[in-house]
């Protein structure tokens, strides 16, 4: 019964026909292979990799669609597809002695996909340096601080370090930055913070060349708040000291300032320590024996080569406000001990920020140098920035 049910009328035909069909090898056309060409740079497995300038992943015959870098912790590393998607590049420095991984995709005109996967490790370093900055993370400042960093290693590459370092305020305002030899950073507005400023120190110096075989080991975020506006004018030649908070006289203070052999610098300087009793000794500025006193209360200092604005017991009360007896600082009067609030010192270190100005007209010095402490304001925007 099977067999005739095969020869029925027309079986050949369509036995024959369904033979050839289930019989024989099926004909199938392969998927087509991707066009897009993945290529990442450096090549996989390469090792003492810089850590700018080499990581490069590229696309031809299509165009990137997913670029995939991370460390060896498996943190990510930012960067962008080009618009023309045949390109991308980190966003930052890649850190030293770090073995990444790359994870590329690319799809051609029709949809279909490439991939490419490499592993790299960058360059190990000869040294390292770091970044030791001012101000403190989270503190409060006055108008006139200026960020400040001394770099522990010298600096040759100093475009690429300050890419590394960033400044910015809220509300926005242009900064600019200014080295002093190879390991002093300044950075300031073009004039005073405005009272209120909220301000950023980023330092990403990771992997940044700094000198040739001296890499940055530093990512850090620096937070400070700018408080309210207080700029102090010290008149030598009137002996006084008028306070202006937000451009209103709030005190005038009799004062001490330096002696006709030792005068005062002009200019406008920056507190930029305080203490509440420190030692002076004329050895340290190069006065010799001629003074060494172990607890000048109130003290607070103007320049890194010794000028400060303190509190001076050891004067007859009369000096003050009318004649110039120091040897270069501004003295006010004070009690041994620092035990006083009601004194005109006290008073005045009571009521400073580190931050805050001080200037001095009208003495018979020079202008106090820019970087002799964090004291830039003395230079217009213009040569500040050049």
């Amino acid at each position: 019964m099977m067999l005739a049910a095969a020869c029925g009328p027309g079986g050949d035909d369509a036995g024959g026909s369904g033979d050839s069909t289930s019989g024989g090898s099926a004909a199938t056309t392969s998927p087509a292979v991707s066009t897009a060409v993945v290529d990442i740079a450096p090549k996989d497995g390469a090792t003492d990799v810089a850590t700018t300038g080499e990581l490069k992943v590229s696309a031809s015959g299509g165009k990137l669609t997913s670029v995939v870098v991370k460390d060896d912790k498996g943190r990510p590393v930012d960067g962008a597809i080009s618009a023309d998607g045949l390109g991308w590049t980190p966003s930052g420095h890649l850190d030293t002695s770090t073995q990444y991984t790359v994870d590329a995709v690319a799809k051609d005109g029709s949809g279909r996909e490439s991939d490419k996967h490499a592993t790299f490790t960058t360059v190990v370093p000869k040294d390292t340096f770091v970044g030791f900055f001012t101000p403190e993370d989270g503190s409060t400042v006055g108008v006139g601080m200026e960020v400040y960093l001394h770099f522990n290693r010298a600096i040759t590459n100093k475009a690429a370090v300050e890419k590394g370092v960033t400044v910015t305020a809220s509300p926005a305002v242009d900064v600019a930055a200014k080295w002093n030899g190879s390991q002093d950073l300044y950075i300031r507005p073009a004039d005073y913070w405005a009272a209120g400023t909220e301000v950023t120190l980023n330092l990403n110096l990771n992997g940044v060349e700094g000198a040739p075989g001296v890499y940055g080991k530093q990512h850090k975020s620096v937070h400070f708040t700018v408080g309210r506006r207080q700029v102090s004018i010290v008149d030598a030649a009137q002996h006084t000291m008028t306070v202006y908070r937000s451009n209103k006289v709030v005190k005038t203070i009799p004062i001490s300032s330096g002696a006709p052999d030792h005068t005062t610098y002009n200019g406008k300087m920056v507190i930029s320590e305080k203490y509440l009793k420190t030692r002076m000794n004329g050895d340290t500025v190069g006065f010799g024996g001629e003074y060494d006193i172990p607890d000048v209360p109130h003290a607070m200092r103007l320049t890194n080569s010794g000028t400060f604005i303190h509190g001076n017991y050891w004067a007859a009360p009369s000096v003050f406000g009318n004649s110039n007896t120091s040897h270069g600082c501004v003295g006010l009067r004070d009690v041994r001990g620092a035990g006083d609030p009601d004194t005109p010192a006290a008073w005045f270190y009571t009521h400073s920020l580190i931050g805050d100005v001080v200037q001095v007209v009208n003495s018979k010095d020079k202008t106090v140098q820019w970087y002799n402490g964090l004291n830039g304001w003395n230079l217009s925007w213009s040569e500040w920035k050049s």
